[in-house]
């Protein structure tokens, strides 16, 4: 019978790829510590240090800017397609 995977939560594997980073435990104590595979670790401190100059880069915050505008600005479409559809419906109940 096969065993359902375990999907992990972002906070649990930075706190993992954190302890990875640190070097205070070998990989093979974190991985017995934390019940994950030493290879997952390894992927995620991976990840972790490819991740960290984009943090101080300001790229990360420019993005969510961006997201955040055009978000508002599908919702400004999505309110004058609203007002174009009552218009028209009332017109042609007439």
């Amino acid at each position: 019978m096969s065993k359902k995977r375990k999907s992990h939560s972002p906070s649990f594997k930075a706190k993992v790829a954190l302890a990875a980073i640190r070097g205070d435990k070998t990989i093979s104590e974190l991985a017995s510590h934390f019940r994950v595979h030493p290879n997952q670790i390894h992927n995620w401190k991976r990840a972790a240090l490819d991740g960290f100059p984009a943090l101080f880069d300001g790229t990360v915050k420019k993005s969510d800017r961006e997201i955040e505008a055009l978000v508002a600005e599908l919702y400004r479409k999505i309110g004058q397609m609203q007002v174009e559809l009552d218009f028209l419906a009332k017109k042609s109940n007439l």
